[in-house]
């Protein structure tokens, strides 16, 4: 992806001011720090622009990511996240029929092989009950474990496909995707887990971030990004269509 500093500023801003900058990432790009790639902070320290992360999403999520301009903000915004009480939702379109209109996946993950995120336990392991997935601690690998919670809410089902309104309770590393996959609905797209198309992108969008930002009046940050038409393919919906979805999954975002 060819990319400049500049032309990120005035086509993916979405927030702004002398403390943060928060951007609405398109996928294909990483946020900072992967090999033999241009990053969002490569890109602007090039440009002679210092950013400091305040989280990361994957290099294939598209969407809100937050960056601090003022290292002063920085530590109190990753804190936020670090503690969990950061609000976050995201969108999906996953593959396959008969998920909930709401649902809960309480699957802790574990690094496998090759730095690999997989759920704690075997796949054969994993139960449902209503509308949670879980796993009896009695099935946990003997690896370390990391609790790891996802609630979500079913927006819209468009034949094979949904789309879903998710909250990460925890953040760690590929957490929706895996959560998703590994209950036999993975992300349309994903390069880790979606063997059934080549899709041109994953879909998987960092859609509303709220933070306590004390330097605001009120102090609060409530962000929003809306997805880019080619998060909306594999639903085959019109701008309109597309709005009326996003209305919808606001009402429905587990709060």
């Amino acid at each position: 992806m060819d990319l400049d500093w500049r032309g990120v500023r005035e086509d993916y801003t979405v927030f702004a001011d002398d403390a943060v900058l928060a951007l609405n990432k398109p996928s294909g790009i990483s946020v900072t720090g992967e090999r033999h790639d241009t990053d969002l902070v490569e890109l602007a320290r090039v440009a002679g622009t210092q950013l400091y992360p305040v989280h990361r999403i994957d290099k294939v999520t598209s969407g809100l990511v937050l960056l601090a301009t003022d290292l002063a903000a920085h530590g109190p915004l990753t804190r936020q996240f670090n503690n969990q009480t950061a609000r976050k939702a995201y969108l999906a379109i996953v593959a396959g029929a008969g998920l909930p209109d709401h649902g809960e996946l309480d699957l802790p993950l574990s690094v496998g092989r090759k730095n690999r995120v997989r759920i704690a336990a075997p796949r054969e392991a994993i139960q449902r009950e209503a509308d949670r997935w879980f796993v009896d601690e009695a099935d946990l690998l003997p690896a370390k474990n990391y609790p790891s919670q996802t609630l979500f809410s079913t927006v819209a089902r468009r034949g094979e496909h949904a789309l879903l309104a998710l909250r990460p309770v925890t953040g760690r590393r590929h957490q929706i995707r895996v959560q998703l996959a590994w209950i036999g609905h993975p992300i349309l797209g994903d390069p880790l887990f979606d063997r059934t198309a080549a899709l041109p992108r994953t879909h998987l969008h960092s859609w509303k971030l709220g933070l306590a930002a004390d330097w605001l009046t009120p102090p609060v940050l409530d962000l929003e990004a809306t997805p880019g038409p080619d998060f909306w393919e594999p639903v085959t919906c019109d701008p309109d269509e597309a709005a009326r979805l996003l209305d919808t999954a606001r009402r429905l975002v587990v709060s």
